[in-house]
This record gives C-alpha cells, sequence and structure tokens, in this order.
C-alpha cells in the first residue's frame, strides 16, 4: 500500500516497518555496546561498509576487487571481534519475558523431574546431590565430573544414586532437561556459622550455592529427609508441596 512519494521513490507502509525494525535492531545494539571497546570497533566496521559503498558508486575496479575479497571473512571476524558483547545480547533474549514464556514448559518438566526423583531416593534412604542450573556457567564443577549428556528421567537419576552405583558419590548437574554429568565434586562451605554437625553433602550443596545461582537439592542418607540450597542459604525438612513452590520460584520467573 502506497503512503507518499519522495521524488520518484515510493514509500510504502512495508518500507516504514522495514525502517522501524532496523532502527530498532541498531538502537538496542547501540545499547548493548555503548561505552565498551567494542562500541569503538562497531564504528571501525561501520566505515569500512561506508568506503565499500563508495567504491562501488565510483566503479573504483581496484578498490571493489579487494573488499569484495575480504568480505568473506567480515561475518567470522565480527563473530570473533563481538563474541562477548554476542553472547550479552543473546542471554538478554534468551532471559526476556516472551523467550521464558514460550520455554516454561521445559522448566516445568524438569520441575517435576526431580521432585519425583527427589521423594523415591528419600523414601529409599539414598543420598541425593541434585544441582540445577540457572544463568551462571558450571564448566569447572561439570568437567570434574563424568559427562552424561543423558535426558533427565527419574529411574536415570535414582539408578545413579543408588549405593551399588558407581556414579553415586557426588553430584549430578542438571541443564535444562539435561543431565550433563555425575559424580561430580562441590566446594564445601566455608561459613564458620553453619553447624557443626552438617553432613558433607549438604556443606557441598551450600558451598556452590554461596558461589553461584544454582539451586541445589540435598537427600540425607540418614533421615530421607529433603533440603534446598540456593544463594547460600538453606530451606530443609522440605514436603513434595514446598519443594515444588521453591522450584517455580526459583525456575520458573512470573511473566
Amino acid at each position: 500500500m502506497e503512503l507518499f512519494k519522495i521524488g520518484f521513490l515510493t514509500v510504502s507502509l512495508i518500507d516504514v516497518l522495514d525502517v522501524l525494525a532496523v532502527s530498532f535492531i541498531f538502537y538496542k545494539l547501540y545499547q548493548a555496546l555503548s561505552g565498551s571497546r567494542a562500541a569503538q570497533m562497531m564504528i571501525g566496521l561501520a566505515v569500512i561498509l561506508m568506503v565499500s559503498v563508495i567504491v562501488q558508486f565510483l566503479n573504483m575496479s581496484g578498490m571493489s576487487w579487494l573488499i569484495e575479497n575480504i568480505r568473506t571473512v567480515w561475518v567470522i571476524a565480527f563473530v570473533i571481534l563481538f563474541q562477548p558483547e554476542l553472547r550479552r545480547i543473546l542471554l538478554t533474549l534468551g532471559q526476556s519475558r516472551l523467550a521464558r514464556k514460550l520455554f516454561q514448559v521445559e522448566g516445568i518438566r524438569a520441575i517435576d523431574t526431580v521432585i519425583e526423583t527427589v521423594f523415591e531416593l528419600s523414601k529409599r534412604r539414598y543420598g541425593g546431590l541434585i544441582v540445577i542450573q540457572r544463568d551462571a556457567g558450571l564448566k569447572s564443577i561439570v568437567e570434574n565430573g563424568v559427562r552424561l549428556n543423558a535426558r533427565a528421567a527419574p529411574e536415570l537419576l535414582v539408578s545413579i544414586f543408588n549405593p551399588q552405583s558407581p556414579l553415586h558419590d557426588g553430584a549430578v548437574v542438571i541443564s535444562g532437561e539435561t543431565i550433563e554429568a555425575a559424580k561430580c565434586i562441590l566446594p564445601l562451605s566455608e561459613n564458620p556459622t553453619i553447624d557443626k554437625r552438617m553432613g558433607t553433602r549438604h556443606l557441598a550443596a551450600l558451598g556452590l550455592s554461596e558461589e553461584s545461582d544454582a539451586v541445589v537439592v540435598v537427600v540425607s542418607e540418614e533421615t530421607g529427609r529433603v533440603a534446598l540450597a540456593h544463594k547460600g542459604v538453606f530451606q530443609r525438612g522440605l514436603e513434595e508441596s514446598t519443594l515444588r513452590g521453591f522450584l517455580n520460584k526459583l525456575l520458573l520467573p512470573a511473566v
């Protein structure tokens, strides 16, 4: 649908929407890169792009040939130069309300899996230590364990924590619906105010929660009691409904 003309150019509604969309994207890029070293590199890249347009307009064959040959590496160079900023932008998009709404089902499945697992462990008096990864990466923790990359299921998790299993000692790390690794060693809490009678599993759960934003669920081998550690705080003696409430609050932010 034609809106108006500028000289010989016809401007339609789609053209206006296109310009607004591109402007919005550049504005968001400016916000993300403003004040960083990447902003200066972005200006340099923009200058190169402007030069390429000018040399093509002036039909400068030599410069056009040179720019044409290096154009193929521009995308790779862009990804390398702006890797931290691109990661930050993608994280921002992933944490947006729309993205959380779209992928909330996966989070609900993970919560159901963890709850079913820990109360089965509690019934059998198997000790358990389950780490649920959130925004902060746990690469160092995963690398010191046994990599599994298996879909999280209660049956698999219970078998891992079976005292006869070679993987039962240590923690399991879950990311989304995937068991990243088992038999992971967690840092022990050094908080001098905690109960000295606290077991190693609980100390490990508290220690990791003090160093990351992960949610750690513990099942006591002696009592079968379920506890949750987050941000250096323990919630102990949890029933199914209270554990579900905490996990929903921490893993499914309000949208």
